[in-house]
């Protein structure tokens, strides 16, 4: 009798577990990511998809508060989609960290998706204030007739700004904490008040995020927010720079290929004026 009950019938069967909770994990991750790029594509074919372009902003009626409330409304629902599409498979590693860390905890998934809102939340006050400003800048090309006309210097603004963001201490800083996930989660989870500091590690991870990477996604801006293509290429230069063994030393060859289409775009424009 005692044989039988004190076998443990568990001892065996605890990798396959693990091995199965990590494709659950990566299946509906990668599913979310699948999602958000099969929506923005529907959408961007839709009647609604002049949403999803920046351009449409200077065009907005201030004094119908209906259509105002709805366009916002849709601006942050594609800016977070944008967000879940080009961002979250960069923060992969740091994920999966995370949930083998909590993987004994009953609030288990809880704690992982407290810590995706923590760092969508901080991504979506970058896109309001990023779409922000650029509603302010529509509103001053309108009222500047120089800028009206040369409305080329805005884009190649944002490229010379981009690239020597690359270039900076604050880039560099933020990509390493980006590139340390597991330092990362360590040196701030305590295991106490699990729900809070999931969602403020998210919020942690999303600002140094932000930091590293607000200046290629300033470059959405320039070639249209709904653009799929740049979208994709985007966020796997940011991937890159992330999460690969090399990825560090690209930030410098990105940073001078956008300074020196930039300073093209400005010569070229230039040069025709005088000519």
């Amino acid at each position: 009798m005692y044989s039988k009950t004190t076998t443990p019938p568990l001892q065996y069967s605890s990798t396959p577990p693990r091995l199965s909770g990590r494709r659950l994990f990566f299946w509906s991750i990668g599913s979310l990511i699948v999602f958000a790029w099969l929506v923005l594509w529907l959408w961007g074919e839709s009647p609604y998809g002049r949403y999803l372009s920046h351009e449409q902003l200077g065009g907005l009626d201030l004094d119908d508060a209906r259509s105002l409330s709805l366009a916002i409304a849709l601006y942050i629902a594609g800016w977070t989609l944008m967000t879940v599409a080009m961002m979250l498979p960069t923060t992969l590693p740091l994920l999966e960290i995370f949930r083998r860390l909590t993987a004994r905890r009953p609030e288990r998934l809880q704690l992982v998706v407290l810590l995706i809102a923590g760092y969508l939340i901080v991504w979506m006050g970058f896109g309001f204030a990023a779409h922000s400003a650029d509603w302010m800048l529509h509103e001053l090309v309108e009222r500047i007739p120089w800028l009206e006309a040369h409305a080329w210097a805005i884009g190649a603004g944002t490229l010379l700004i981009a690239g020597g963001f690359q270039f900076s201490h604050l880039k560099y800083r933020c990509l390493d904490k980006c590139r340390a996930p597991l330092s990362f989660v360590t040196e701030r989870w305590r295991g106490r008040h699990d729900r809070r500091n999931a969602f403020l590690l998210g919020v942690n991870h999303g600002i140094f995020c932000v930091g590293c990477c607000w200046a290629l996604m300033l470059l959405m801006f320039g070639v249209g927010v709904g653009n799929l293509g740049w979208m994709l290429a985007l966020g796997a230069v940011m991937a890159l720079e992330k999460n690969s063994p090399w990825g560090k030393r690209l930030s410098a060859p990105v940073g001078l290929a956008l300074l020196a289409c930039g300073a093209l775009i400005a010569v070229k424009h230039i040069l025709i004026e005088r000519i």
